[in-house]
């Protein structure tokens, strides 16, 4: 998918040049029935017993078995896959749609996949739909599963459990592992067919024998649970071993629980603790949170309030409710972990009093931020001063700062000026840096990108990783030196390499875009993991979509969830639309329309043109909200002039005229 960089708003040291990532996927509904249950173990807090619908997205991009059969163009399957996986998706597309007129079953399931990820035309849930019913007509099973999903969904189609289930019984019949165990999903909800545990369990013993690891786990919790089977521990194993066997981590989670509890085997805290251990670090959030609870009470392993901590916070990280809450105790009793900020301010208080500089910086910092005393731009902008009066460069940075931003003092992008200037000519490259940014926006000097590429250079030379990347992008505009994204690479690059997430970040735009540099999707993924584990926000969302999308990475919604959480901590608004989808769909969560709704609700009032859509369509058709036309057509509204089309038909439909 192409990615674009574009400039942010630029402030502070802490505040850089930030292209934005690629465009997301325009996700309103996108899901596939399938099932997986676990369990949380009544520990501590009385943790409840879950069991939640897993989703599995559809088949990617297929070859036909016959290949190399060409169509009077002298297309083969093999360019047009080929073309498609190389990211050329009009070639592909004119491969498939000559062969798919031919009647190739697999050329016109593929149009269908295109049609739905909108790869080299718009996405349309309505042409993949009608592409998959070519397919499907003349049997091919992938197909069938597909229309089943977009029935099952509503997509493209109006929603129907019952024709959901026809097309799965159809592709079932033929021996689909993915649609016998959807069909176990449908008579176990009772969606769309009669309840029936016994056919489910029929359904996902086909799937199972198979080889089908989420059909395998599926069949294990019925034994689990005595629906539909005579209950029996030792066949639920049974099962759950096969799945565990392939990796699938809710298998290995329902493992650990039968050895903690002792169900069906012999129990053993510590085969509990090392089918978790399997489970948490594929970043399974409910096994990494018993590990912590294993750590915590010295089960299985030697306890160790460090390492109940460590798990504790993979789970917290991922959005685990009592894991955030025992980290709060653990915290607080200093379980695991030292904390006094306190103590620095008592240090620096003293220190200070007695004029030093350094200490009247720091001491500064700590007023600025709130650590072990009470908040204050203005007691922290007066230290500041007391400082950068001795000449301490580092002061004159930070007042600069203080300036620019108006915090503590009355805003002065003059006064900004002059404090970076003395920091800046006295070798500090974050003050050379941030005269870069004012020269670059005209912000108490005359605008010039010529004197911000000069400061820049400055700053740059010094191995300013901020610099290095503010440059880059300057290089990438043309903007005051001559445009070069191979120049553009090369600083991204300097950057990059001293761990700075920005510019790693833009360098795997530069890779996926192949500007600059040979493309390469499988770079773009590198640098986005080491950006995002430092905390950006794009990369962190771009991670998501390659997770849920299944690019490079193997695809996971749980991995996808988690660094779509990460971002969204951080006000990241396509991120808030995605996690609501996830919700709304049950894909790695719980399914819930009232999450969906909040989070979409989230983004849509960060401005988030898409979630703005979703937010109309949640209020038109009562999805986790009362139905409310009026509110509907408000958000629409929202949407349209952003430039949102589906808005504009959406207000089409509803009788408003949109201008």
């Amino acid at each position: 998918m192409p990615m674009n960089i574009c400039q942010t708003e630029i402030t502070t040291i802490s505040e850089q040049k930030m292209p934005q990532n690629r465009n997301s996927h325009k996700a309103k509904i996108f899901a596939v029935i399938s099932s997986q249950f676990c369990r949380l173990r009544h520990w501590l807090l009385g943790f409840l017993l879950l069991a939640f619908a897993f989703a599995q997205f559809n088949v990617p991009i297929a070859y036909a078995d016959d290949a190399a059969k060409q169509s009077e163009h002298n297309y083969t399957m093999d360019q047009g896959v080929k073309a498609y996986r190389q990211g050329d998706f009009e070639q592909a597309l004119n491969v498939f749609l000559q062969l798919a007129g031919t009647g190739n079953t697999v050329a016109q399931f593929n149009l269908g996949v295109m049609y739905e990820n909108g790869e080299g035309v718009e996405r349309s849930d309505a042409k993949a739909f009608a592409w998959y019913q070519k397919a499907a007509d003349q049997g091919d099973d992938d197909a069938q599963v597909n229309i089943a999903v977009l029935y099952a969904n509503g997509r493209g189609v109006e929603q129907s459990y019952v024709k959901a289930y026809a097309w799965y019984q159809k592709a079932a019949d033929q021996g689909h592992d993915v649609a016998q165990n959807n069909l176990g999903v449908l008579y176990e909800s009772g969606q769309g067919v009669e309840l029936s545990y016994a056919q489910a369990v029929n359904w996902y013993q086909k799937s199972a024998d198979q080889g089908y690891a989420i059909a395998q786990n599926n069949l294990g919790v019925l034994y689990d649970n005595g629906q539909g089977v005579e209950q029996s521990y030792a066949k639920a194993y049974a099962w759950y071993q096969k799945s565990a066997a392939q990796d699938y981590t809710n298998a290995q989670f329902n493992l650990g629980i039968m050895y903690e509890n002792g169900r069906g085997v012999e129990p053993s805290y510590a085969k509990a603790y090392a089918w978790y251990q399997k489970a948490a670090n594929q970043d399974y959030a409910d096994a990494q949170f018993n590990l912590g609870v294993l750590y915590d009470y010295g089960q299985g392993v030697e306890q160790s309030d460090t390492k109940a901590f460590e798990w504790y916070q993979k789970a917290a990280d991922q959005g685990h409710d009592v894991a955030q809450n025992n980290l709060g105790v653990m915290y607080r009793s200093a379980q695991g972990v030292e904390q006094s900020n306190a103590k620095a301010f008592e240090w620096y208080q003293k220190a200070a009093d007695q004029n030093y500089a350094i200490a009247q910086n720091n001491l500064a910092v700590l007023y600025e931020n709130g650590q072990g005393v009470e908040q204050s731009y203005a007691k922290a902008a007066n230290w500041y001063q007391k400082s950068a009066d001795q000449g301490h460069a580092d002061a004159q940075f930070s007042l600069g700062v203080m300036y620019d931003n108006g915090q503590g003092v009355e805003q002065s992008d003059a006064k900004a000026v002059e404090w970076h200037q003395k920091a800046a000519d006295q070798g500090v490259a974050a003050a050379q840096n941030n005269l870069g940014v004012l020269y670059e926006n005209g912000q108490g000097v005359e605008q010039s990108y010529a004197k911000s590429a000069n400061w820049y250079q400055k700053a740059a030379d010094q191995g300013y990783a901020i610099s290095q990347n503010n440059l880059a992008v300057l290089y990438g505009h043309g903007q005051g030196v001559e445009q070069s994204d191979v120049e553009a690479v090369k600083w991204y690059q300097k950057a990059a390499d001293q761990d700075y997430a920005d510019a790693q970040h833009n360098l795997g735009v530069m890779y996926a875009n192949g500007e600059g540099v040979e493309q390469s999707d499988a770079t773009a993924v590198k640098w986005y993991q080491k950006a995002a584990a430092q905390g950006s926000a794009d990369a962190q969302y771009n991670l998501g979509i390659a997770y849920t999308n299944g690019q490079v990475v193997e695809q996971s919604y749980a991995k996808a969830y988690e660094w779509y959480q990460k971002a969204a901590d951080q006000d990241y608004a396509a991120a808030y639309n995605n996690l609501g989808i996830f919700y709304l769909n049950g894909q790695g969560v719980r399914q819930s329309n009232r999450k969906a709704f909040t989070l979409i609700e989230k983004s849509a009032e960060l401005g988030f043109s898409e979630a703005q859509f979703n937010l109309g369509l949640f209020y038109i058709n009562r999805i986790g909200v009362r139905k409310s036309k009026q509110k509907a057509i408000y958000w629409y509204k929202k949407s349209a002039a952003q430039g949102d089309v589906d808005a504009v038909e959406s207000l089409k439909k509803l009788g408003v005229k949109f201008e």
